[in-house]
């Protein structure tokens, strides 16, 4: 249950073949909806970023561009591409249906069987853009297929420092965090790798990662089973959270000195039932 980089894997022609011009050819002109952000790094809660669609040819040529001509936001804005379904609110993102050209060039690692297989997601990202750091509920496979990446990661166990907001963290700029609004970030342990073409990582469910493109780069990520998006927690683990809240909400009943006492109570239950004793 650790990330690990697996380097000299068979990926197929995908790693020689994917040049800006092979990639624009390949797939044509076909609309894709893609993200767009004036900075660098994205913020899913806050959603500093727009939805736009392009033709993909002119999508791929954009991301690869450090100053852009033609542009939506700034001529220096980042664009990021993460494949859907046809309905992208219940569709599985399946590389095969959506490039079905380009899938032909991929030979995806088989390190589960073929009934376990997920979905497999498809993504560009232009140079110097970083996603927030989040977990997914299950095992992934990040296959960087062009260009290079840097990957920030943190242990499940460390959630508590990581101030979360549903599967995804407040803390946007791991390198250079505001320690005043976010003095807790320090106790989190920070594993870091470097991804080159043709390396795939290992991402265990649950580890929280942040995935920083320092080139314009294509990379898949392959998932087992679960749900679209594969961040949705189990139905067992989002009634707990519910139960609780109602909970902490008839707390709020009490004078602040009872609901602090009876909350710290509570807290050391959890820990007694549900924490593990071998957690390393």
């Amino acid at each position: 249950r650790q990330p690990v980089v697996l380097k000299g894997m068979e990926l197929g022609t995908c790693t020689t073949k994917w040049t800006v011009d092979y990639l624009s050819q390949a797939e044509g002109s076909k609309e894709v909806k893609i993200h767009v952000s004036a900075v660098p790094q994205m913020d899913f809660l806050s959603k500093n970023f727009v939805y736009r669609t392009l033709p993909f040819d002119v999508f791929v040529q954009r991301a690869a561009e450090v100053k852009h001509k033609e542009y939506f936001l700034s001529e220096d804005e980042k664009y990021y591409l993460r494949s859907v379904g046809e309905d992208a609110r219940k569709d599985i993102a399946d590389m095969r249906k959506q490039f079905p050209i380009l899938a032909q060039d991929v030979q995806i690692p088989e390190y589960f069987e073929k009934e376990q297989f997920f979905s497999s997601v498809f993504r560009i990202s232009s140079a110097g853009l970083q996603l927030w750091t989040h977990y997914d509920v299950m095992d992934n496979f990040l296959i960087q297929v062009t260009g290079k990446k840097r990957v920030v990661l943190y242990s499940p166990r460390d959630a508590p420092y990581l101030y979360l907001s549903g599967t995804k963290s407040k803390v946007l700029d791991v390198d250079n965090p505001d320690l005043e609004k976010y003095p807790l970030f320090v106790k989190a342990k920070r594993y870091q790798c470097f991804l080159e073409a043709g390396d795939v990582l290992f991402i265990p469910a649950l580890w929280f990662h942040n995935v920083i493109s320092e080139e314009f780069g294509v990379a898949l990520n392959s998932y087992d089973k679960s749900d679209t998006y594969g961040n949705k927690d189990p139905t067992a683990a989002s009634r707990a959270i519910q139960i609780l809240d109602r909970a902490l909400k008839t707390l709020e009943e009490l004078p602040e000195e009872y609901r602090d006492f009876y909350a710290r109570r509570m807290v050391l239950r959890i820990q007694e039932k549900a924490y593990r004793n071998d957690y390393g």
